[in-house]
Formats: structure tokens, C-alpha cells, sequence
């Protein structure tokens, strides 16, 4: 089974990047720390959290001590060795859900949110995206 992980609020752009790479990824915003812990264990999530009380609270999660993303997922990988670095592309950056060609598209060129619609294509963000991902250590 693949990893599902939840960001606390301190992680938005880790949370947009594991979604990047094909991870279930839930970015808890103004949630209080019980119910954060209380979704990682109900959904079986790992907690990614900089909040070390919180960590030490939360059976199994990852306390990431940089504030800068690459270094975050490092971090994560450190923990989780079997985490790739390819980008997917097949979830949705704002809100997690799955991507599938948009309607009306022959091409499959334009890909949209099947939970919020959101619209997504190729161009020169995705490239930007894969030349910093593939200047991570990919092992």
C-alpha cells in the first residue's frame, strides 16, 4: 500500500509537492492539533508536522525540522526510503483529489480535478517542477 500522509499547517508547500508526485497528501489548515491527530489515525495518514510536541504526541509521525522544502523531502525520504522523486502529476495541488483528461479534450492535453474542477496542462511550471525535483538525491 502507498503512503498517505497529512501536513499540518506549517507544510502547505511539502503537501503540494508529495500531491505532485502521486501521493495522497491532505494539508490540514486551521485544525487544532487533536483533530489532526484524531484524521491522521481515523484515515491511517502519516502525520508531517514541524511541531515537535505534536510529533512526540502522534504515533509514527515526522518530525521535519528545515524550512525549506527540498530539505523537507529529503527529510521525508530519510524516514521513507522507498518514496520516489518522479513527478506524476495525477492529483490535484489544491485539494488532493484525482485528475482525469478534462471533458472535451481529444488530446488529453488539459487535465481537471474530478473534486474541484481545477484545470491543469503542460507547460514551462511543469518543466520548472521536474528540474527541481530532479536535483533532489534520488536515493
Amino acid at each position: 500500500m502507498e503512503e498517505r500522509f497529512i501536513a499540518d499547517e506549517m507544510l502547505g508547500r511539502l503537501a503540494r509537492y508529495l500531491r505532485i508526485l502521486g501521493y495522497d497528501t491532505e494539508y490540514a489548515r486551521d485544525t487544532d492539533d487533536e483533530a489532526i491527530r484524531a484524521r491522521a489515525d481515523s484515515e491511517r495518514r502519516i502525520l508531517l508536522t514541524r511541531d515537535r510536541e505534536l510529533a512526540r504526541r502522534t504515533p509514527g509521525a515526522i518530525l521535519l525540522r528545515s524550512p525549506r522544502l527540498a530539505e523537507q523531502l529529503a527529510e521525508v525520504r530519510r524516514r521513507l526510503p522507498r518514496i520516489g522523486f518522479a513527478p506524476r502529476f495525477d492529483r490535484c495541488t489544491v485539494c488532493n483529489g484525482e485528475l482525469a483528461p478534462a471533458e472535451g479534450e481529444e488530446r488529453g492535453s488539459i487535465y481537471a480535478c474530478r473534486r474541484c474542477g481545477q484545470r491543469y496542462w503542460e507547460g514551462s511550471h511543469t518543466r520548472r517542477i521536474r528540474e527541481f525535483l530532479g536535483h533532489l538525491p534520488q536515493e
